[in-house]
């Protein structure tokens, strides 16, 4: 059989276990792979370990999501505005002393 490369975000079943898992972090500089299981368990092969696996690509199961207790009202909702970079921005939490068109002077 032939060796699979690990390719992050990929889903893979391990025959010999029938254990799902996908690659989330690949080291080509140290030759690690970094693995999550369907379960959530993490777990790191090096390129020995990962080219004695006996795997094949699958597609993501319908519910990857289960072990992190994550719910479809979890996501994000695709109509707020969505603004990352002003939430470490220390202006944001700044009130201003007074509002134009608002306040008399």
């Amino acid at each position: 059989m032939k060796m699979l490369s690990p390719t992050v975000g990929r889903w893979y079943k391990d025959i010999q276990t029938n254990a799902l898992f996908e690659v989330v972090a690949w080291d080509p500089a140290a030759l690690t792979i970094e693995t999550q299981y369907l379960d959530g368990e993490v777990t790191e092969y090096d390129i020995d370990a990962w080219r004695e696996l006996l795997l094949v690509h699958v597609e993501a199961p319908e519910d990857w999501r289960t072990p992190f207790e994550l719910s479809d009202e979890d996501a994000l909702d695709p109509d707020e505005p969505f603004h990352p970079e002003q939430w470490n921005n220390p202006l944001s939490s700044i009130e201003p002393e007074y509002m134009n068109g608002v306040d008399e002077y």
